[in-house]
């Protein structure tokens, strides 16, 4: 269903690439006085060329094709020339069909995760087999970005990425310095949960919602607003459903991180029947942010 959607997308494209991601990456270092500034800037180069320079997955990309997304690593404490501590900002999007318009499709800050880097230091994909901390944390979010994509083009379309990223997961040794970011004992909010419900069955009508969000969504606004919006708002009450029953989870924090500024957009120019509804599931989805869905209703 990808690879139709984004023939329909744009009319033919004139390189073909294995690659599947376009992935710009800043690495911020404030204060910093132990490692060479070179070292980051080759830590930036690097990291561009593992998720773009790799090949994740069977299908073939073409240029209009890929992943356009960013990442943002901002070092915010060493303890040598060659030990950091960073929070990993990642961003990804996709095209909306027959307009200009690009959808978050990701969007999550992974804090203080701690990682040794050197000059020239190689990064690999990490799965069944633990390689060191950076490859790890990159392989499973490269992984999950894909999963999240094609989760957005077919149903449950993500699978096969989601159960890569879970290897990543599975393959972290216990004596790990950021084991408890990899494992169910954490927080709910890590790396383990992120991926553990996506793949638990009793969430697979809101990985289902996410592809109706989308796809029966946001892909036929073009032509029928109506239509697109009211899809969406089915898509909400699911995502409603799954905060109600799953109180301060990990995917209902990564959509609205995701979603939120787009929604009060879409629905600023709907009808008063579609703005009350949605002004209602928002704020039982993320009632934090409830003051910001009230400019819905003006």
């Amino acid at each position: 269903m990808r690879k139709i959607f984004l023939l329909f997308f744009i009319a033919f494209a004139l390189t073909v690439n294995a690659q599947e991601f376009n992935i710009k990456v800043k690495v911020q270092t404030p204060k910093l006085k132990l490692a060479d500034p070179k070292v980051f800037k080759l830590m930036e180069k690097s990291i561009g060329e593992f998720f773009n320079n790799t090949k994740w997955t069977s299908d073939e990309f073409e240029d209009y094709e890929k992943i356009e997304g960013n990442l943002v690593i901002n070092i915010t404490n060493e303890f040598s020339p060659t030990s950091f501590v960073a929070d990993f900002s990642f961003q990804s999007n996709r095209p909306v069909f027959n307009s200009n318009y690009k959808t978050v499709t990701f969007n999550w800050i992974d804090k203080n995760y701690k990682f040794n880097y050197e000059e020239l230091q190689p990064i690999d994909i990490s799965t069944n087999v633990f390689l060191d901390d950076l490859s790890a944390i990159l392989t499973y979010y490269g992984y999950y970005i894909l999963a999240m994509d094609y989760d957005s083009f077919s149903s449950l379309g993500g699978t096969k990425y989601f159960d890569k990223a879970k290897e990543v997961v599975d393959g972290i040794p216990v004596n790990n310095k950021n084991y408890s970011g990899w494992n169910s004992n954490g927080k709910k909010r890590n790396r383990y949960w992120l991926v553990d419900y996506m793949l638990n069955p009793k969430f697979r009508n809101y990985r289902q919602s996410l592809y109706e969000y989308h796809r029966l969504g946001l892909d036929v606004m073009y032509k029928d607003p109506e239509r697109g919006r009211a899809i969406i708002i089915s898509a909400l009450k699911e995502v409603r459903n799954i905060a109600t029953q799953y109180p301060q989870n990990s995917i209902v924090m990564l959509f609205v991180n995701s979603k939120k500024n787009e929604i009060i957009e879409i629905y600023k120019a709907a009808g008063y029947a579609q703005r009350n509804s949605v002004y209602s599931l928002m704020s039982e989805i993320d009632p934090s942010g409830i003051e910001d869905y009230k400019s819905i209703l003006r």
